[in-house]
C-alpha cells in the first residue's frame, strides 16, 4: 500500500497477510468498481454478501467461527482494506461482524451464540445492533427511551430507535430497552419479520449512502425471553460492545484518509497546471506530506491500540483516544485530498468526493469527538466534565 509509509502492515504474520491480500483482491474487482454506482443510487449492494461469505472472516475475531482465528491486528487492517475500498460497506460489514456478533458473542449465553454465530459467521444471516434513537445519542446511556416489559415468558418492547444500518434487510436485529421493572438496560433479538418491528429506511443521506440506515419504530413488538441476551444486565455490558468497536471505527478511518490520500497522490502526478505536474509544486507537496503525516501517524495509533486489545487491557479511553484522534485527523486528509484535485474533487466519477462526505459519517458515529475527549479526559484527570 502507498499509504503505509513506515510499512505497518509487515507487523502482520505471513497467514495473516495471505488473508489481507486475498481481502484486497476481492475489494478491487468486486467492490470498488461498484462503489460510487451505488453511493449515488443510495442502495447496498446485496450481491456483495456471498463473495464476503466466501473470504471467510466475519467470524475471525471469534473462537472456532472462522479458519483463522484473527488477532485485533488482523481485524483492523481488514477493516482498514474494507474502508479504503468503500467506507460503506466496511460499515455495513463493521455493523454485521462486530456491533451485532460481538454483542451476542459478549453477552449471549452459551446456548445463543451456538444458535446465531454460525450462521452470522458464514452469513446466510446478516445482523444489526439497535441502540440510538431519535432523542438518544450521545446521553443514550442515562436516557433510553425505549422500554421492554416482562410478561411471561416474553417481552413487549415499545419506543424508536434511529440510524441502524442493515435494518431493512437484517434477519437478526439486536435492540437495546431499558426494562420497566428495574430500569437497566437489556439486549434483544429481534427475528426479521416479528410483529411490531417495522424499520423505514432513512433516505437524503450525504454521507456512507449505499448503508441502508433505518428509523426503526418498536410497537408492542414481543420477542421471547430466549432471545433476551442472557448476560446484557446493565448499560456496562452495551460498553463492553462499544469499548472493541470503536476501535474498528479508527481502524476504518485510516482506510477512509488512507485512499484519499492515495488518490491525491495519483492526480497531482498526472494534472498538469502551468506546463507540468502540480506534485512538482511547493504548496501541493506540502499537502501530500501532511496527508501522508496523518495517515501514518494515524496507524501507529491504532496499531498500538490492537496491541492493547490482543493483550486483553484495553480500556474505554484507550478506545476512545484512537477514535477522537483518528477521525480528526482523517477529516482534514480527506479535505486536503479534495483541494489537490481542485474542482474536480467534488465530482463523484474523481472517488475522492465520496470518501470527503463519507468521512463526515465515520467522525460522528460511535461516540462524536467531543464525548471520547471526555473519556479521555475522565481518565487522565480522575474527575468526570459529563453533566
Amino acid at each position: 500500500m502507498t499509504g503505509d509509509f513506515f510499512g505497518y502492515e509487515n507487523q502482520l504474520d505471513e497467514a495473516e497477510r495471505a488473508i489481507v491480500m486475498r481481502v484486497r483482491e476481492f475489494l478491487r474487482t468486486e467492490v470498488e468498481p461498484i462503489a460510487n454506482e451505488q453511493w449515488s443510487r443510495g442502495e447496498f449492494p446485496h450481491r456483495l454478501i456471498d463473495g464476503f461469505a466466501r473470504l471467510d472472516i466475519a467470524g475471525l475475531p471469534y473462537d472456532g467461527l472462522a479458519a483463522h482465528r484473527g488477532s485485533r491486528l488482523l481485524t483492523g487492517f481488514l477493516a482498514l482494506e474494507i474502508c479504503r475500498a468503500d467506507p460503506s460497506v466496511n460499515t455495513f460489514y463493521g455493523v454485521h461482524s462486530g456491533l451485532a456478533m460481538g454483542s451476542i458473542q459478549r453477552c449471549g449465553s452459551a446456548e445463543q451464540r451456538d444458535r446465531w454465530l454460525p450462521h452470522m459467521a458464514r452469513m446466510t444471516k446478516i445482523g444489526a445492533f439497535a441502540l440510538t434513537e431519535p432523542h438518544g445519542g450521545s446521553d443514550v446511556a442515562g436516557g433510553l427511551e425505549t422500554t421492554a416489559r416482562r410478561d411471561g415468558d416474553r417481552w413487549i418492547l415499545n419506543g424508536h430507535k434511529k440510524w441502524i444500518g442493515n435494518a431493512t434487510f437484517a434477519d437478526l436485529v439486536v435492540v437495546w430497552a431499558r426494562d420497566e421493572a428495574d430500569h437497566h438496560v437489556k439486549g434483544f433479538v429481534v427475528d426479521k419479520g416479528t410483529p411490531g418491528f417495522v424499520p423505514h429506511k432513512i433516505e437524503g443521506k450525504i454521507a456512507l449512502r449505499a448503508v441502508e440506515n433505518a428509523d426503526i419504530l418498536l410497537q408492542d413488538c414481543v420477542v421471547p425471553e430466549e432471545n433476551r441476551l442472557q448476560n446484557a444486565n446493565t448499560f456496562r455490558d452495551t460498553s463492553d460492545v462499544l469499548r472493541l468497536t470503536r476501535g474498528g471505527v479508527a481502524w476504518g478511518s485510516v482506510g477512509c484518509m488512507m485512499a484519499a490520500y492515495e488518490l491525491a497522490l495519483v492526480y497531482a502526478r498526472e494534472r498538469e497546471q502551468f506546463g507540468r505536474p502540480i506534485a512538482k509544486f511547493q504548496l501541493v507537496q506540502d499537502h501530500l506530506a501532511t496527508m501522508a503525516g496523518h495517515v501514518t501517524s494515524s496507524l501507529a495509533l491504532v496499531t498500538g491500540l490492537a496491541r492493547l486489545q490482543d493483550a486483553g487491557i484495553n480500556q474505554d479511553e484507550h478506545s476512545a483516544l484512537a477514535k477522537s484522534v483518528v477521525t480528526t485527523r482523517m477529516r482534514e486528509t480527506v479535505a486536503l485530498a479534495r483541494e489537490v484535485f481542485g474542482g474536480n474533487g467534488i465530482l463523484l466519477e474523481n472517488d475522492v468526493a465520496r470518501y470527503f462526505a463519507d468521512a463526515e459519517a465515520l467522525y460522528s458515529y460511535e461516540g462524536t469527538r467531543e464525548i471520547n475527549q471526555l473519556i479521555v479526559g475522565r481518565s487522565i484527570t480522575g474527575m468526570s466534565a459529563f453533566v
